[in-house]
């Protein structure tokens, strides 16, 4: 008993130390970013590089600011990461309701149907879609940039996994007791499956707040520009300000790091039980 207690120590350890150095690997130059966003443009370029700078300062946010409308990308992609994120989950939860505990005619055709969407590389449909907005006369605003990011396949397919999983006395016990079926839904089975529906959520936002292609081709005004769209065309080939580059990396990555930090748990617990579910 000793002997395999020693070898179970000795193994946890040593995947402790694998997975430790491998998570440095990350995080180093996440680190080294936020560092040399802080400081100066001769220190960054120096060599020997210094890891930890000798002098920290806010000129390079301040020079990204002059350079750039930074607000406006920080404010544009706020709307959008909100905007597409808050009625996405709404939607897509109600399908994914719908298709784990109703039952009605056509629904694995129809449900089978969504998870071709899947197959779609976005390249594919990008030019129709940005017609389609166009034509619609939802260019240059935020109607069109959200509203091709709604439905979501991926979104759909979790929810109906998280809600399979569930167990029909919730339904028959909320319908006993006089619950609506919205009622029902919001009240009992949503609360549920809450881990799942805030793995969505960062996602959403996630995915919105870091998308290059679909707000470049819809948006042409640079006060409507994204954070990530006004960030590709500051920092290019020919970028000599490596500080406000920094800079701007900085502001980019931050918020999604907090939204991750907060929705961690949730996030991690939400993947693994919508996927070994239904």
């Amino acid at each position: 008993m000793a002997v395999k207690k020693i070898q179970h120590t000795v193994l946890h350890v040593f995947v402790f130390i694998v997975f430790a150095f491998i998570a440095l690997i990350v995080l180093v130059p996440i680190l080294w970013m936020l560092i040399s966003s802080f400081k100066p443009q001769g220190e960054i370029i120096s060599y020997p590089p210094t890891f930890i700078s000798e002098e920290f300062t806010l000129n390079n946010f301040i020079r990204l600011a002059k350079r750039v409308k930074i607000l406006y990308f920080v404010k544009n992609s706020i709307i959008y990461a909100l905007m597409s994120t808050v009625p996405s989950v709404f939607l897509c939860s109600l399908a994914g309701y719908a298709f784990a505990r109703y039952r009605f005619k056509g629904r694995n055709v129809l449900f089978i149907l969504v998870l071709a969407t899947l197959m779609i590389p976005f390249q594919v449909i990008m030019i129709p879609l940005f017609l389609i907005v166009s034509n619609l006369g939802m260019y240059d605003s935020y109607l069109g940039l959200v509203l091709p990011k709604i439905a979501v396949a991926i979104s759909i397919f979790m929810m109906r996994s998280a809600f399979t999983g569930l167990p029909k006395e919730l339904e028959e016990a909320g319908r006993i007791d006089g619950v609506s079926e919205l009622g029902l839904f919001f009240k009992i089975m949503l609360p549920q499956v809450k881990p799942t529906f805030v793995t969505l959520v960062v996602l959403g936002i996630n995915g919105a707040w870091n998308d290059l292609t679909w707000p470049l081709l819809i948006t042409g005004d640079m006060q409507m520009r994204t954070l990530s769209n006004g960030l590709a065309m500051f920092v290019g080939e020919d970028t000599q300000e490596y500080g406000p580059a920094f800079a701007g990396a900085f502001i980019s990555i931050l918020p999604m790091l907090l939204l991750y930090l907060f929705g961690q748990r949730y996030f991690v617990e939400g993947t693994v039980t919508s996927g070994v579910k239904g």
